[in-house]
Protein backbone atom coordinates (compact mmCIF):
# COMPACT_ATOMS: atom_id res chain seq x y z
CA UNK A 1 0.00 0.00 0.00
CA UNK A 2 1.07 3.68 -1.01
CA UNK A 3 2.72 5.14 2.25
CA UNK A 4 0.30 7.29 3.98
CA UNK A 5 0.84 11.33 3.62
CA UNK A 6 1.35 13.32 6.53
CA UNK A 7 -2.08 15.62 7.55
CA UNK A 8 0.54 18.51 8.66
CA UNK A 9 2.33 18.55 5.28
CA UNK A 10 -1.03 18.52 3.55
CA UNK A 11 -2.32 21.37 5.56
CA UNK A 12 0.82 23.33 5.33
CA UNK A 13 0.52 23.11 1.48
CA UNK A 14 -3.08 24.14 1.78
CA UNK A 15 -1.99 26.93 3.61
CA UNK A 16 0.22 27.87 1.08
CA UNK A 17 -1.99 28.15 -1.60
CA UNK A 18 -5.02 29.64 -0.50
CA UNK A 19 -1.92 32.72 0.55
CA UNK A 20 -1.19 33.07 -3.06
CA UNK A 21 -3.41 35.12 -5.67
CA UNK A 22 -5.67 32.47 -7.65
CA UNK A 23 -4.25 30.38 -9.13
CA UNK A 24 -1.16 29.42 -8.23
CA UNK A 25 1.69 27.96 -9.92
CA UNK A 26 3.77 24.83 -8.86
CA UNK A 27 6.60 26.94 -7.60
CA UNK A 28 4.86 29.59 -6.10
CA UNK A 29 3.27 27.19 -3.61
CA UNK A 30 6.64 25.79 -3.38
CA UNK A 31 8.07 29.35 -2.40
CA UNK A 32 5.46 29.73 -0.25
CA UNK A 33 6.38 26.40 1.68
CA UNK A 34 7.99 26.45 5.32
CA UNK A 35 10.20 23.38 4.09
CA UNK A 36 11.13 22.35 0.89
CA UNK A 37 9.63 19.23 -0.99
CA UNK A 38 11.22 17.84 -3.71
CA UNK A 39 9.13 18.41 -7.40
CA UNK A 40 7.25 14.92 -7.25
CA UNK A 41 6.37 15.25 -3.67
CA UNK A 42 4.74 18.05 -3.94
CA UNK A 43 3.20 17.32 -6.79
CA UNK A 44 1.59 13.80 -4.49
CA UNK A 45 0.26 16.38 -1.97
CA UNK A 46 -1.63 18.45 -4.34
CA UNK A 47 -2.44 15.46 -6.14
CA UNK A 48 -4.09 14.79 -2.84
CA UNK A 49 -5.87 17.93 -1.93
CA UNK A 50 -7.40 17.68 -5.37
CA UNK A 51 -9.12 14.45 -4.86
CA UNK A 52 -10.28 15.36 -1.06
CA UNK A 53 -11.73 18.21 -3.40
CA UNK A 54 -9.69 20.80 -0.71
CA UNK A 55 -8.17 22.25 -4.21
CA UNK A 56 -8.73 22.90 -8.16
CA UNK A 57 -6.53 22.48 -10.09
CA UNK A 58 -6.51 23.99 -13.97
CA UNK A 59 -4.70 23.98 -16.87
CA UNK A 60 -2.37 21.57 -18.70
CA UNK A 61 0.22 19.38 -17.15
CA UNK A 62 3.08 21.59 -17.75
CA UNK A 63 1.24 24.99 -16.68
CA UNK A 64 -1.20 23.53 -13.75
CA UNK A 65 -1.75 25.79 -11.19
CA UNK A 66 -4.42 25.21 -8.33
CA UNK A 67 -6.62 26.91 -6.11
CA UNK A 68 -9.27 26.65 -3.49
CA UNK A 69 -12.46 25.72 -4.55
CA UNK A 70 -14.68 28.99 -5.75
CA UNK A 71 -11.79 30.95 -5.42
CA UNK A 72 -12.25 33.65 -8.56
CA UNK A 73 -9.47 32.40 -11.84
CA UNK A 74 -9.51 34.27 -14.96
CA UNK A 75 -11.37 32.70 -17.42
CA UNK A 76 -9.22 30.71 -20.44
CA UNK A 77 -10.47 31.42 -23.86
CA UNK A 78 -12.32 28.38 -25.89
CA UNK A 79 -10.09 26.58 -28.03
CA UNK A 80 -10.31 26.44 -31.73
CA UNK A 81 -10.84 22.85 -33.05
CA UNK A 82 -7.69 20.89 -33.61
CA UNK A 83 -7.09 20.93 -37.64
CA UNK A 84 -4.15 18.33 -37.03
CA UNK A 85 -4.03 15.21 -39.12
CA UNK A 86 -5.03 11.97 -36.73
CA UNK A 87 -1.44 10.59 -37.36
CA UNK A 88 -0.37 13.64 -34.96
CA UNK A 89 -0.29 14.07 -31.18
CA UNK A 90 -3.22 15.96 -29.92
CA UNK A 91 -4.30 17.89 -27.62
CA UNK A 92 -2.26 16.31 -24.30
CA UNK A 93 -4.90 17.95 -21.30
CA UNK A 94 -8.31 17.08 -20.79
CA UNK A 95 -8.27 20.81 -19.96
CA UNK A 96 -8.56 22.31 -23.05
CA UNK A 97 -11.85 19.96 -23.86
CA UNK A 98 -15.56 21.00 -23.66
CA UNK A 99 -16.74 20.25 -20.02
CA UNK A 100 -18.75 16.70 -19.73
CA UNK A 101 -22.35 17.49 -20.10
CA UNK A 102 -23.69 16.01 -16.71
CA UNK A 103 -27.38 15.25 -16.20
CA UNK A 104 -29.43 16.99 -13.17
CA UNK A 105 -28.93 13.77 -10.88
CA UNK A 106 -25.20 13.23 -11.57
CA UNK A 107 -24.52 17.32 -10.43
CA UNK A 108 -26.47 16.09 -7.40
CA UNK A 109 -23.70 13.21 -6.93
CA UNK A 110 -20.94 15.64 -7.45
CA UNK A 111 -21.73 17.96 -4.87
CA UNK A 112 -21.80 15.02 -2.13
CA UNK A 113 -18.77 13.57 -3.47
CA UNK A 114 -17.12 17.03 -3.50
CA UNK A 115 -18.08 17.73 -0.19
CA UNK A 116 -15.50 17.68 2.80
CA UNK A 117 -14.80 13.83 4.27
CA UNK A 118 -15.59 14.84 7.57
CA UNK A 119 -18.90 15.83 6.16
CA UNK A 120 -19.52 12.56 4.60
CA UNK A 121 -20.92 9.71 6.41
CA UNK A 122 -18.40 6.57 6.17
CA UNK A 123 -19.76 3.70 4.46
CA UNK A 124 -19.08 -0.26 3.86
CA UNK A 125 -19.70 -2.59 1.12
CA UNK A 126 -23.40 -3.01 0.39
CA UNK A 127 -24.51 -6.37 -0.99
CA UNK A 128 -27.65 -5.12 -2.22
CA UNK A 129 -25.97 -3.25 -4.98
CA UNK A 130 -24.45 -6.48 -6.86
CA UNK A 131 -27.08 -8.68 -5.49
CA UNK A 132 -30.07 -6.42 -6.40
CA UNK A 133 -28.13 -6.64 -10.37
CA UNK A 134 -29.93 -8.89 -12.42
CA UNK A 135 -28.77 -9.68 -16.25
CA UNK A 136 -30.83 -8.30 -19.21
CA UNK A 137 -33.06 -6.89 -17.11
CA UNK A 138 -31.73 -4.73 -14.54
CA UNK A 139 -29.66 -1.85 -16.47
CA UNK A 140 -27.19 0.79 -15.85
CA UNK A 141 -27.47 2.25 -19.62
CA UNK A 142 -30.82 3.30 -20.93
CA UNK A 143 -32.40 1.53 -24.21
CA UNK A 144 -31.76 4.76 -25.87
CA UNK A 145 -28.09 5.38 -24.62
CA UNK A 146 -26.86 1.87 -26.05
CA UNK A 147 -28.05 2.65 -29.17
CA UNK A 148 -26.61 5.65 -29.36
CA UNK A 149 -23.44 4.27 -28.36
CA UNK A 150 -24.34 1.19 -30.76
CA UNK A 151 -24.61 3.78 -33.39
CA UNK A 152 -21.46 5.70 -32.40
CA UNK A 153 -19.17 2.35 -32.12
CA UNK A 154 -20.14 0.44 -35.14
CA UNK A 155 -17.08 -0.37 -37.45
CA UNK A 156 -17.93 -2.34 -40.19
CA UNK A 157 -21.99 -4.13 -41.12
CA UNK A 158 -19.22 -7.73 -42.11
CA UNK A 159 -19.10 -10.37 -39.40
CA UNK A 160 -15.33 -10.47 -38.43
CA UNK A 161 -13.35 -12.00 -36.62
CA UNK A 162 -12.87 -10.77 -32.45
CA UNK A 163 -10.25 -8.11 -32.72
CA UNK A 164 -10.44 -7.71 -35.62
CA UNK A 165 -11.22 -3.91 -35.56
CA UNK A 166 -9.40 -3.35 -32.37
CA UNK A 167 -6.00 -4.45 -34.41
CA UNK A 168 -6.64 -1.83 -37.41
CA UNK A 169 -6.37 0.86 -34.59
CA UNK A 170 -3.91 -0.77 -32.83
CA UNK A 171 -1.14 1.58 -32.78
CA UNK A 172 -2.97 4.58 -32.06
CA UNK A 173 -4.82 2.53 -29.02
CA UNK A 174 -1.50 1.64 -27.71
CA UNK A 175 -0.42 5.49 -26.78
CA UNK A 176 -3.97 6.19 -26.37
CA UNK A 177 -5.12 4.13 -23.44
CA UNK A 178 -2.16 3.65 -21.75
CA UNK A 179 -1.65 7.32 -21.61
CA UNK A 180 -5.03 8.40 -20.40
CA UNK A 181 -5.55 5.17 -18.25
CA UNK A 182 -1.96 5.83 -16.10
CA UNK A 183 -3.14 10.05 -16.32
CA UNK A 184 -6.26 9.09 -14.57
CA UNK A 185 -3.84 7.20 -12.52
CA UNK A 186 -1.73 10.73 -11.64
CA UNK A 187 1.09 9.23 -14.19
CA UNK A 188 2.48 12.60 -15.24
CA UNK A 189 4.11 11.08 -18.63
CA UNK A 190 3.23 13.73 -21.52
CA UNK A 191 1.28 12.04 -24.65
CA UNK A 192 4.42 12.84 -26.31
CA UNK A 193 6.79 10.68 -23.83
CA UNK A 194 4.41 7.61 -23.84
CA UNK A 195 4.98 7.67 -27.62
CA UNK A 196 8.58 8.21 -27.74
CA UNK A 197 8.64 5.33 -24.74
CA UNK A 198 7.08 2.87 -26.86
CA UNK A 199 8.51 3.90 -30.45
CA UNK A 200 12.30 4.23 -28.80
CA UNK A 201 12.25 2.40 -25.97
CA UNK A 202 13.17 5.55 -24.21
CA UNK A 203 12.17 6.37 -20.93
CA UNK A 204 11.37 10.29 -20.33
CA UNK A 205 13.86 11.95 -17.93
CA UNK A 206 13.24 12.93 -14.29
CA UNK A 207 10.16 10.50 -14.38
CA UNK A 208 9.70 8.33 -11.60
CA UNK A 209 10.77 4.71 -12.55
CA UNK A 210 6.92 3.37 -11.18
CA UNK A 211 5.66 5.75 -14.04
CA UNK A 212 7.62 4.46 -16.97
CA UNK A 213 6.56 1.13 -15.37
CA UNK A 214 2.60 1.99 -15.28
CA UNK A 215 2.76 3.02 -18.74
CA UNK A 216 4.53 -0.31 -19.80
CA UNK A 217 2.65 -2.35 -18.07
CA UNK A 218 -0.66 -1.06 -19.88
CA UNK A 219 0.69 -1.61 -23.25
CA UNK A 220 1.33 -5.39 -22.40
CA UNK A 221 -2.49 -5.58 -21.22
CA UNK A 222 -3.39 -4.13 -24.19
CA UNK A 223 -1.43 -6.28 -26.09
CA UNK A 224 -2.85 -9.35 -24.23
CA UNK A 225 -6.71 -8.17 -25.53
CA UNK A 226 -5.49 -7.92 -29.06
CA UNK A 227 -3.59 -11.08 -29.82
CA UNK A 228 -6.38 -13.25 -27.34
CA UNK A 229 -9.14 -11.12 -28.87
CA UNK A 230 -11.39 -14.58 -29.24
CA UNK A 231 -10.91 -15.91 -25.66
CA UNK A 232 -11.15 -13.22 -23.64
CA UNK A 233 -14.37 -12.44 -21.80
CA UNK A 234 -15.14 -12.30 -18.27
CA UNK A 235 -13.80 -14.97 -16.36
CA UNK A 236 -11.12 -15.22 -14.24
CA UNK A 237 -8.36 -15.83 -16.85
CA UNK A 238 -8.89 -12.75 -18.18
CA UNK A 239 -9.45 -10.41 -15.14
CA UNK A 240 -6.84 -11.49 -13.03
CA UNK A 241 -4.25 -12.15 -16.20
CA UNK A 242 -4.79 -8.12 -16.91
CA UNK A 243 -4.33 -7.34 -13.18
CA UNK A 244 -0.93 -9.26 -13.22
CA UNK A 245 0.15 -7.02 -16.28
CA UNK A 246 -0.86 -4.15 -15.13
CA UNK A 247 0.77 -4.33 -11.69
CA UNK A 248 3.63 -6.16 -13.00
CA UNK A 249 6.10 -4.51 -10.60
CA UNK A 250 4.37 -2.39 -8.71
CA UNK A 251 3.24 -3.97 -6.18
CA UNK A 252 5.01 -4.81 -2.87
CA UNK A 253 5.00 -8.73 -3.20
CA UNK A 254 4.91 -9.96 -6.87
CA UNK A 255 2.79 -12.84 -5.93
CA UNK A 256 -0.01 -10.46 -5.24
CA UNK A 257 -0.42 -9.66 -9.35
CA UNK A 258 -3.31 -11.72 -10.57
CA UNK A 259 -4.31 -12.67 -6.81
CA UNK A 260 -7.21 -11.64 -5.29
CA UNK A 261 -6.59 -9.80 -1.70
CA UNK A 262 -6.72 -11.29 1.16
CA UNK A 263 -5.73 -8.19 3.22
CA UNK A 264 -7.73 -4.55 4.09
CA UNK A 265 -7.20 -1.90 1.93
CA UNK A 266 -8.07 1.88 2.12
CA UNK A 267 -9.58 4.02 -0.21
CA UNK A 268 -6.87 7.39 -0.34
CA UNK A 269 -9.94 10.89 -0.08
CA UNK A 270 -12.52 8.57 0.49
CA UNK A 271 -15.27 7.71 3.28
CA UNK A 272 -16.14 4.20 1.80
CA UNK A 273 -14.25 0.98 3.25
CA UNK A 274 -14.21 -2.07 0.90
CA UNK A 275 -14.66 -5.61 2.44
CA UNK A 276 -12.02 -7.11 4.43
CA UNK A 277 -12.92 -10.94 4.84
CA UNK A 278 -11.06 -12.69 1.69
CA UNK A 279 -13.83 -15.97 1.48
CA UNK A 280 -16.28 -13.11 0.67
CA UNK A 281 -14.14 -10.80 -1.78
CA UNK A 282 -13.66 -14.17 -3.69
CA UNK A 283 -17.38 -15.07 -3.39
CA UNK A 284 -18.30 -12.01 -5.01
CA UNK A 285 -15.93 -11.26 -7.54
CA UNK A 286 -16.88 -14.93 -8.71
CA UNK A 287 -20.73 -12.87 -8.83
CA UNK A 288 -19.53 -10.12 -10.51
CA UNK A 289 -17.21 -12.01 -13.73
CA UNK A 290 -20.89 -14.51 -13.68
CA UNK A 291 -23.28 -11.35 -13.84
CA UNK A 292 -20.99 -9.63 -16.47
CA UNK A 293 -20.94 -12.58 -18.55
CA UNK A 294 -24.40 -12.93 -18.70
CA UNK A 295 -25.37 -9.45 -19.75
CA UNK A 296 -26.18 -9.36 -23.74
CA UNK A 297 -25.60 -5.64 -24.61
CA UNK A 298 -21.67 -5.10 -25.00
CA UNK A 299 -21.93 -1.53 -23.43
CA UNK A 300 -24.16 -2.73 -20.71
CA UNK A 301 -21.31 -5.15 -19.93
CA UNK A 302 -18.49 -3.06 -20.40
CA UNK A 303 -20.11 0.06 -17.96
CA UNK A 304 -21.16 -2.96 -15.45
CA UNK A 305 -17.24 -3.92 -14.85
CA UNK A 306 -16.11 -0.12 -14.87
CA UNK A 307 -19.12 -0.11 -11.82
CA UNK A 308 -18.48 -3.22 -10.20
CA UNK A 309 -14.99 -4.41 -10.35
CA UNK A 310 -13.52 -1.53 -8.37
CA UNK A 311 -16.10 -1.18 -5.95
CA UNK A 312 -15.44 -4.88 -4.62
CA UNK A 313 -11.60 -3.76 -4.80
CA UNK A 314 -11.10 -7.47 -5.53
CA UNK A 315 -7.23 -6.63 -5.16
CA UNK A 316 -4.54 -4.87 -3.59
CA UNK A 317 -4.03 -1.65 -5.57
CA UNK A 318 -4.63 -1.21 -9.52
CA UNK A 319 -8.55 -2.13 -9.59
CA UNK A 320 -9.53 0.88 -11.34
CA UNK A 321 -6.79 0.17 -14.00
CA UNK A 322 -8.74 -3.07 -14.31
CA UNK A 323 -11.60 -2.12 -15.11
CA UNK A 324 -10.92 0.21 -17.36
CA UNK A 325 -9.17 -2.17 -19.46
CA UNK A 326 -12.20 -5.11 -18.66
CA UNK A 327 -14.62 -2.48 -20.06
CA UNK A 328 -12.77 -2.93 -23.11
CA UNK A 329 -13.55 -6.87 -23.22
CA UNK A 330 -17.13 -6.66 -24.98
CA UNK A 331 -15.93 -4.48 -27.09
CA UNK A 332 -13.30 -6.27 -28.89
CA UNK A 333 -15.36 -9.46 -28.93
CA UNK A 334 -18.06 -7.50 -31.01
CA UNK A 335 -15.41 -5.49 -33.19
CA UNK A 336 -16.79 -1.91 -31.55
CA UNK A 337 -14.76 1.09 -31.52
CA UNK A 338 -12.23 1.04 -27.85
CA UNK A 339 -13.08 3.40 -24.99
CA UNK A 340 -9.34 4.55 -24.56
CA UNK A 341 -10.83 7.67 -22.36
CA UNK A 342 -9.49 10.32 -24.33
CA UNK A 343 -10.08 13.73 -22.42
CA UNK A 344 -11.62 12.56 -19.67
CA UNK A 345 -10.61 14.73 -16.88
CA UNK A 346 -9.10 12.87 -13.80
CA UNK A 347 -11.40 15.22 -11.31
CA UNK A 348 -14.34 14.28 -13.02
CA UNK A 349 -13.79 10.47 -13.29
CA UNK A 350 -12.49 10.41 -9.70
CA UNK A 351 -15.55 12.20 -8.31
CA UNK A 352 -17.63 9.88 -10.60
CA UNK A 353 -16.37 6.89 -8.97
CA UNK A 354 -16.52 8.44 -5.48
CA UNK A 355 -19.87 8.44 -6.47
CA UNK A 356 -20.41 4.85 -6.88
CA UNK A 357 -18.17 4.21 -3.46
CA UNK A 358 -19.95 6.67 -1.28
CA UNK A 359 -23.32 6.76 -2.98
CA UNK A 360 -23.88 3.40 -5.44
CA UNK A 361 -25.05 6.13 -7.89
CA UNK A 362 -23.49 5.60 -11.14
CA UNK A 363 -25.14 8.41 -12.61
CA UNK A 364 -21.93 10.68 -12.65
CA UNK A 365 -20.12 7.97 -13.90
CA UNK A 366 -22.44 6.89 -16.67
CA UNK A 367 -22.45 10.24 -18.19
CA UNK A 368 -18.24 10.07 -18.34
CA UNK A 369 -19.13 7.06 -20.02
CA UNK A 370 -20.63 8.37 -22.19
CA UNK A 371 -19.02 11.72 -23.23
CA UNK A 372 -15.62 9.74 -23.12
CA UNK A 373 -17.09 6.80 -25.53
CA UNK A 374 -17.81 9.55 -27.73
CA UNK A 375 -14.77 10.98 -28.26
CA UNK A 376 -12.95 7.92 -28.31
CA UNK A 377 -14.88 6.66 -31.72
CA UNK A 378 -14.16 10.03 -33.21
CA UNK A 379 -10.45 9.50 -32.50
CA UNK A 380 -10.69 6.22 -33.99
CA UNK A 381 -13.22 7.04 -36.66
CA UNK A 382 -10.19 9.74 -37.97
CA UNK A 383 -7.86 6.66 -37.90
CA UNK A 384 -9.48 4.71 -39.91
CA UNK A 385 -10.28 7.18 -42.43
CA UNK A 386 -6.34 8.07 -41.97
CA UNK A 387 -5.36 4.20 -43.03
CA UNK A 388 -8.25 3.36 -45.18
CA UNK A 389 -10.00 0.44 -45.48
CA UNK A 390 -8.35 -3.22 -44.91
CA UNK A 391 -9.10 -6.04 -47.13
CA UNK A 392 -12.00 -8.04 -46.41
CA UNK A 393 -10.25 -10.79 -47.35
CA UNK A 394 -6.93 -11.03 -45.24
CA UNK A 395 -9.26 -9.79 -42.54
CA UNK A 396 -11.24 -12.59 -42.54
CA UNK A 397 -8.45 -15.18 -42.84
CA UNK A 398 -6.22 -13.63 -41.16
CA UNK A 399 -4.93 -15.56 -38.55
CA UNK A 400 -4.97 -18.78 -40.82
CA UNK A 401 -2.55 -16.89 -42.97
CA UNK A 402 -0.33 -16.44 -40.19
CA UNK A 403 -0.36 -20.01 -39.09
CA UNK A 404 0.44 -21.32 -42.84
CA UNK A 405 3.38 -19.00 -43.14
CA UNK A 406 5.14 -19.58 -39.49
CA UNK A 407 4.07 -23.18 -40.47
CA UNK A 408 6.51 -23.14 -43.58
CA UNK A 409 9.19 -20.54 -41.84
CA UNK A 410 9.16 -23.15 -38.96
CA UNK A 411 9.77 -26.47 -40.73
CA UNK A 412 12.39 -24.82 -42.75
CA UNK A 413 10.62 -25.47 -46.14
CA UNK A 414 12.44 -24.04 -49.71
CA UNK A 415 10.50 -22.21 -51.98
CA UNK A 416 9.11 -25.28 -53.81
CA UNK A 417 8.03 -27.16 -50.91
CA UNK A 418 6.34 -23.60 -49.38
CA UNK A 419 4.28 -23.85 -52.58
CA UNK A 420 2.95 -27.50 -52.78
CA UNK A 421 2.45 -26.72 -48.41
CA UNK A 422 0.10 -23.50 -48.90
CA UNK A 423 -1.71 -24.91 -52.27
CA UNK A 424 -2.68 -28.50 -49.41
CA UNK A 425 -3.38 -25.68 -46.94
CA UNK A 426 -5.79 -23.58 -49.42
CA UNK A 427 -7.89 -26.76 -50.50
CA UNK A 428 -8.90 -26.72 -46.68
CA UNK A 429 -10.74 -23.89 -46.97
CA UNK A 430 -14.48 -24.77 -47.31
CA UNK A 431 -15.46 -21.88 -49.88
CA UNK A 432 -13.60 -23.15 -53.45
CA UNK A 433 -13.57 -19.83 -54.81
CA UNK A 434 -11.44 -18.39 -51.70
CA UNK A 435 -8.51 -21.08 -52.21
CA UNK A 436 -6.82 -19.54 -55.22
CA UNK A 437 -6.96 -16.08 -53.54
CA UNK A 438 -5.76 -17.85 -50.29
CA UNK A 439 -2.51 -19.42 -51.57
CA UNK A 440 -2.11 -16.46 -53.66
CA UNK A 441 -1.71 -14.21 -50.79
CA UNK A 442 0.11 -16.43 -48.73
CA UNK A 443 2.93 -16.76 -51.20
CA UNK A 444 2.90 -12.86 -51.10
CA UNK A 445 3.15 -13.12 -47.27
CA UNK A 446 6.41 -15.43 -47.92
CA UNK A 447 7.80 -13.39 -50.57
CA UNK A 448 7.34 -10.05 -48.66
CA UNK A 449 9.19 -11.28 -45.38
CA UNK A 450 12.47 -9.73 -43.72
CA UNK A 451 13.69 -8.95 -40.26
CA UNK A 452 11.44 -6.12 -39.77
CA UNK A 453 8.18 -8.10 -39.85
CA UNK A 454 8.62 -11.83 -38.97
CA UNK A 455 7.59 -10.57 -35.55
CA UNK A 456 3.54 -10.20 -36.06
CA UNK A 457 3.57 -14.64 -37.31
CA UNK A 458 4.84 -15.07 -33.83
CA UNK A 459 8.32 -16.19 -34.64
CA UNK A 460 11.95 -15.72 -32.74
CA UNK A 461 14.80 -14.83 -34.34
CA UNK A 462 16.15 -17.99 -34.24
CA UNK A 463 13.30 -19.58 -36.26
CA UNK A 464 13.07 -16.73 -38.63
CA UNK A 465 17.06 -16.88 -39.18
CA UNK A 466 17.44 -20.38 -39.70
CA UNK A 467 14.44 -20.18 -42.16
CA UNK A 468 16.34 -17.57 -44.09
CA UNK A 469 19.60 -19.91 -45.24
CA UNK A 470 16.82 -22.62 -46.45
CA UNK A 471 14.71 -20.26 -48.68
CA UNK A 472 15.69 -20.36 -52.14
Amino acid sequence: MPKAISLTELNAVLRAVTALPPPASLEEIAGRLPRSFARRTLQRRLAQLVTESRLTALGTRAGRRYQAPGAAAPLSATPAPSHEPTSRVLAESPAEVDPIRLSLTAQQTKRLVARPMTLRKPVGYVFSFLDGYRPNVSAYLSPALRKKLAALGRTTGEALPAGTHLRKVMDRLLIDLSWNSSRLEGNTYSLLETQRLFEAGEAAEGKAAHETQMILNHKAAIELLAEHAGEIGFNRYTVCNLHALLSENLLPEAAAGGRLRTQAVGIGGSVYHPLEVPSTIEECFDQILATAAAIKDPFEQAFFAMVQLPYLQPFEDVNKRVSRLAANIPLVQHNLGPLSFVDVPQSDYTHAILGVYELNRVDYLRDVFEWAYERSCARYAAVRQVLGEPDAFRLRHRERLKEVVAAVVRAGRDKKAAATFVRREAEKLPEPSDRKRFAEIAETELTSLHEGNFARYRLRPAEFAAWQKTWR
